[in-house]
């Protein structure tokens, strides 16, 4: 792929879409409950719906599976890394106080590593399963007219 200002860009939008999200719940106080982590994917999932469209669009009639997979993956692998760099440098430096409300909230007991690992999992596979989910639209016919 010579080009990848489309993912990187669209990558940095999710990952700052995502960050903003986060920040609004801290401050109505609801970003250590877990069921609003729902719309995160929902955020990612629009986002690389976009970036798959728009890659769609320039390639044309050389647009294909694999290209198309690989544009949702690293788009999405980008925005992943961005939010868990934040969400780290968030727990451990900007409020401390958030790691022990999760806890609570969670009810269970967990290292701060193993929370920030769990956050980069959950990001790769929206990512992963969103991309599976959208190159289903996407992909060309096979179908015979």
């Amino acid at each position: 792929m010579k080009n990848l200002s489309l993912p990187i860009r669209f990558g940095l939008v999710i990952c700052g879409l995502l960050i903003a999200y986060f920040l609004v719940l801290a401050m109505f106080s609801k970003h250590t409950s877990p069921i609003f982590s729902l719309f995160n994917s929902i955020i990612t999932g629009v986002g690389l719906y976009e970036t798959i469209k728009i890659y769609k669009l320039r390639e044309g009639n050389y647009f294909n599976y694999i290209n198309g997979f690989k544009i949702g993956l690293i788009t999405g692998t980008i925005a992943t890394l961005g939010f868990t760099i934040f969400f780290a440098f968030y727990a451990t430096e900007i409020n401390p106080s958030f790691y022990d409300k999760l806890q609570e909230t969670l009810n269970m007991e967990m290292s701060t590593g193993l929370l920030i690992f769990g956050v980069a999992m959950l990001g790769m596979v929206t990512t992963l399963i969103a991309t599976l989910t959208l190159m289903q639209l996407f992909k060309p016919s096979n179908n015979l007219s």
